[in-house]
Formats: structure tokens, sequence, C-alpha cells
């Protein structure tokens, strides 16, 4: 049986058609990579507020200690 190599060419495989796949798509870089990377921006942009706010929180009640302590 003769195999193709090409995937957009698929000898032998039966089964039916295969939609045509574009030279990105086969490397894994399709229009969903740019879903998850824009997932996981989102997420880190969430995690990084969440650090300043904890920070800002944290410098905010050092400062009312410096304030109650020089008393």
């Amino acid at each position: 049986m003769t195999d193709s190599k090409n995937i957009n060419n698929p000898v032998g495989q039966g089964g039916g058609q295969r939609k045509r796949q574009s030279r990105a798509e086969r490397q894994n870089n399709g229009p969903h990579r740019n879903l998850d990377r824009q997932n996981a921006a989102d997420k880190k942009a969430e995690l990084v507020r969440k650090m300043r706010e904890k920070a800002a929180a944290a410098e905010a009640a050092g400062q009312a200690d410096e304030n109650t302590a020089g008393n």
C-alpha cells in the first residue's frame, strides 16, 4: 500500500475527505492557538492585578503599624 507523506494528500487512508490544513495549522499554530494565548494573557493580567492589590494592602498595613508604633 502506498502511504503519502503529505497530510493534504492522504493516499490510502480512506474514511472520507480531510480538511486541507494550512502550514500554520500543521505546525499547531492554528486559530485555536490565538485563543489559548489570549486566555493565558488574561489569566496573567488577573494574577498580576491580584498581586498588586495584595502588595498595596500589605504596604498600607505596614504604614499603619509604623504610625501607631511611633506614638
